[in-house]
Order: structure tokens, then C-alpha cells, then sequence
């Protein structure tokens, strides 16, 4: 392999020749993973990461394999996806969050970790790819479907992403802009569900794993969830997908000084 490296692009090599010589694992929660090149991250810390995801959402993983990988490089239209095995400047220049590649029996997700930068940035990419893996294979349980909606017909402010937010907006647009014609755009409402959801799960399964602050989520194009209703929604996905054992899920509220 370190011949295919030297004599790659500029040490690169193709994402489906990293997916045949890397050690594939398997966590006791059923996912499969494996760890490449000069990662920055601990392999017992990205083990216990892979192995947050409680069962019941690991199962709906299945026919995913993650591959975390130095940098994951972006892709040129009818070029293979490359990865590099070391981080340089200039790579990470042309490097890209994830990248999902289809391989023979699965799909890869390669995870740049060395463009995340730090464990709360790694371990949220991650689990925001595993929360819409899940939504894709199973749907939205009504049981969340229920609450998300009644927050947004009592007005609770915020959301949990860019496309929750847009996409609850836009549900609520239809009657203002036809009077007539029913007050719900029900495809905008379906999107945001879904949004809303795999947001949920992502944060709950960050919460899992590392010991953060909400606002440590905060973007400047939306305003946050309100911290009580995101509670209920967490709270909700806890008795949904209870943790795996070693884990533990609680909520904090601290007073400001």
C-alpha cells in the first residue's frame, strides 16, 4: 500500500482502493467502521464514538460502512473520490467534510477528521450522517412527528438547523400566500419533520458521546431552539432509542451568574 501511495496523485489514493485495504471493524452495536491513515484521533476514541449509537439506529446502518480518513478530498466530475493518508495545507484546501462513494456491497461514508478539527466537531459530523441515514431507511416516528408540530403550532422559537428552519417557514408560508388553498404546505411540513428528526438524533447521540454546551450549536443564519422544547425532543428520542450500556443521557441547566 505504500508503493500505491507514493505512486498516487500527490500521495493520493482512490476512495474504493482504501475501502479494499483498510481493517474493516465491527462495533457491538452492529456498525461497520474502519480507521485509515494519520486520523489526529485516538482509535479507542473513535471506537467508543462508533459505539454510541444505540442499537435501534445502528440497525438501520447496515448497508453503511464509515471510513474515517485523514481528508477526504472533493470531487471533480467524473474523477473517483481520493483520499489523502496525511494532511498537508494545501489538501485540506481541497478537502470536503464527508463523502459518500458506492462500493460493491455497500456505501462508504468517508469522514475527514482532520478537517473537523476537534472531538465535538468530528463526533457531530458523524452522527448528523447517521441521523439522515436513519430517516432514510426508517422513516420519522409519529410519537416525534406529534411533538415537533405542536412546538411549531404554539410558536416555540428556533430550530435545530439551517434546514429545519427554512423548511418550517416555508410549511407555515402557504396560507399567507394563498388565502384560499389550505394553511399547511404539507410537503415543506413532511421536509422539516424529517429535518427536525435527524436533527434530534444527532444531538441526542452527541450527547451520548461528548460533554457539550447547546450553544455550542449555534448559527448565526437561525435562531436556536428554544432549550426546554429541544429537551422534550431529546428526552423523547432517549425513550425511543435508550442508551447502549457504558452511556449515559442527562440533561444540565446551569443559572448565569
Amino acid at each position: 500500500m505504500a508503493e500505491d501511495v507514493q505512486n498516487g496523485l500527490g500521495g493520493l489514493l482512490q476512495a474504493a482502493h482504501v475501502a479494499r485495504e483498510a481493517a474493516l471493524r465491527k462495533a457491538p452495536n452492529g456498525i461497520s467502521y474502519a480507521i485509515f491513515g494519520d486520523t489526529g484521533v485516538a482509535d479507542e476514541d473513535l471506537d467508543r464514538m462508533v459505539q454510541a449509537v444505540p442499537g435501534a439506529i445502528a440497525a438501520a446502518l447496515a448497508r453503511k460502512t464509515y471510513y474515517f480518513v485523514p481528508l477526504a478530498l472533493s470531487e471533480s466530475r467524473g474523477e473517483p473520490t481520493m483520499i489523502a493518508a496525511t494532511y498537508t495545507a494545501d489538501l485540506a484546501d481541497q478537502a470536503i467534510c464527508h463523502r459518500n462513494v458506492a462500493l460493491d456491497s455497500t456505501e462508504g461514508v468517508f469522514i475527514s477528521t482532520r478537517l473537523l478539527g476537534d472531538r465535538f466537531a468530528l463526533a457531530f459530523e458523524f452522527f448528523i450522517n447517521a441521523g439522515h441515514a436513519f430517516v432514510d431507511a426508517a422513516g420519522v416516528p409519529d410519537s416525534f412527528n406529534q411533538l415537533a408540530w405542536s412546538q411549531v403550532l404554539t410558536d416555540v422559537r428556533g430550530e435545530t438547523s439551517q434546514d429545519a428552519w427554512e423548511s418550517r417557514n416555508l410549511a407555515l408560508s402557504a396560507n399567507s400566500r394563498s388565502p384560499g388553498k389550505p394553511a399547511i404546505d404539507e410537503k415543506a411540513k413532511s421536509g422539516y419533520l424529517e429535518a427536525a428528526f435527524s436533527d434530534a438524533v444527532a444531538i441526542y447521540l452527541l450527547s451520548l458521546a461528548v460533554d457539550f454546551d447547546y450553544s455550542e450549536l449555534r448559527e448565526r443564519e437561525y435562531p436556536l431552539l428554544a432549550p426546554q422544547s429541544l429537551a422534550e425532543r431529546l428526552r423523547l428520542a432517549s425513550q425511543l432509542f435508550p442508551p447502549n450500556p457504558g452511556y449515559e443521557f442527562a440533561i444540565r441547566y446551569r443559572r448565569r451568574a
